[in-house]
């Protein structure tokens, strides 16, 4: 195969159909995207436990009923995030994606150790901040681009997206039994084993695979990635998405308590249907992607149907069945999303420095959630929810006006 025709544009209507026996995962890569997507699913279930219940469960702790504190606790964990993904990104390039999981990891039990036995808001503080040091999500997203191929690498990144919606949805239904049967200490333990299961996973289970990147001569530099232009506009886009999200659920379980007759305890019954049928249909659309290699006309659309479904939700807010069905529509957009954009990442990025494209592109993803959460509920409070709605529809409008400047995926 010629150069030329191994670095020919994938988004190019006259690129050659590439025969489906070819998208098929071979079993390292099936193994490898497998394991690392219930790492991350795990490694996620581990953290979202704790959002449902702790702002009532933390009453029974010294200083449990100083708001500021209780937020800071649910906090702590974002920001130290945001401050070592690209450290640890950069640190996943230098000494190999497992060492630095597992070191993540043995800091996230530690921090789960040091929440169990907390007697007051300020040590669950501690605890929750050394967990964030273990910021590990760059270093899978990198090892499950080292596993695969171009072409099966975005449905790889499904795998590994979705598990952030359904371990959300397991961990409304699983935190409220654990603080009941367990005590907040109970429930922080049961969270430290989860990161001791994930320990087990990338030591014993993840396949080794070589990184790319390690036989490339250093032709770029570091500095190169944050002034990329595309990576630029994926990391402005992740930091859109789940600046929606928050912001989004912020204002969802009032929502939907007042329009279904829900409580707390059972809202799963409404997340969980969505996020599965939201995950169903997603996969066809992630599919067709690689097919057709059509990564940025996807994006582009996802993005458009965001600011659609945003800007009429205030609409649909009036009825219970109209918002499943564009909490639904939102999903699947925000899935296919989830997969797309980290794989045009690792596609963008200098071979050797992916695994710090990939902790740049977290570290706007963690900014994200914080701004999401933040603003959103400064302007539920003060503007109203309908506004939160149209907030994220004009940023999904933003976001789609500058992922047009986007080049063709690379192969």
């Amino acid at each position: 195969m010629s150069i030329k025709s191994r670095i020919s544009h994938p988004d190019s209507r006259h690129a050659p159909r590439q025969p489906r026996e070819k998208l098929k995962l071979t079993p390292i890569e099936r193994k490898a995207s497998i394991s690392l997507a219930l790492l991350f699913a795990v490694r996620m279930l581990g953290l979202f436990l704790l959002t449902p219940v702790f702002a009532d469960a933390a009453k029974t702790l010294t200083n449990g009923n100083n708001a500021a504190l209780v937020g800071a606790a649910i906090g702590a964990y974002g920001i130290t995030q945001a401050i070592m993904q690209i450290p640890l990104g950069m640190a996943s390039d230098k000494f190999g994606r497992r060492p630095v999981i597992i070191f993540g990891m043995l800091l996230f039990v530690i921090g789960g150790i040091i929440c169990a036995n907390a007697e007051s808001v300020t040590t669950v503080i501690i605890g929750r901040a050394i967990q964030g040091f273990g910021a590990v999500s760059a270093a899978i997203t990198a090892w499950v681009a080292d596993a695969t191929r171009p072409e099966v690498r975005t449905r790889a990144m499904a795998m590994v997206g979705a598990s952030i919606g359904v371990s959300f949805a397991v961990s409304l239904v699983l935190s409220p039994l654990l603080v009941e049967w367990s005590g907040l200490p109970g429930l922080f333990w049961v969270i430290s084993l989860l990161g001791f299961v994930c320990l087990l996973l990338a030591t014993l289970i993840v396949p080794v695979v070589p990184m790319h990147g390690q036989a490339v001569s250093q032709k770029s530099r570091a500095a190169d990635v944050f002034k990329h232009a595309d990576l630029l506009r994926l990391n402005f886009g992740v930091f859109c998405l789940h600046f929606i999200l928050m912001s989004i659920f912020v204002v969802a379980p009032p929502l939907l308590m007042e329009l279904g007759g829900y409580t707390v305890g059972n809202l799963w019954e409404v997340y969980l249907p969505v996020i599965l049928v939201a995950f169903v249909l997603m996969v066809p659309a992630v599919f067709y992607t690689e097919t057709r290699h059509i990564h940025k006309l996807s994006l582009e659309i996802c993005v458009a149907a965001l600011a659609v479904v945003m800007a009429m939700m205030p609409l649909a807010s009036q009825s219970f069945a109209a918002t499943m069905v564009a909490f639904v529509l939102f999903f699947i957009a925000f899935n296919i999303l989830e997969a797309l954009q980290p794989s045009m990442v690792s596609r963008f990025s200098p071979p050797e420095h992916k695994g710090l494209a990939l902790g740049f592109y977290n570290m706007s993803q963690a900014l994200g959630v914080a701004a999401g959460g933040a603003i959103g509920g400064l302007v539920a409070r003060y503007a109203g929810p309908p506004k939160v709605f149209l907030l994220g529809a004009l940023l999904a409008a933003v976001w789609f006006f500058v992922s047009r400047g986007l080049k063709g995926v690379r192969r």
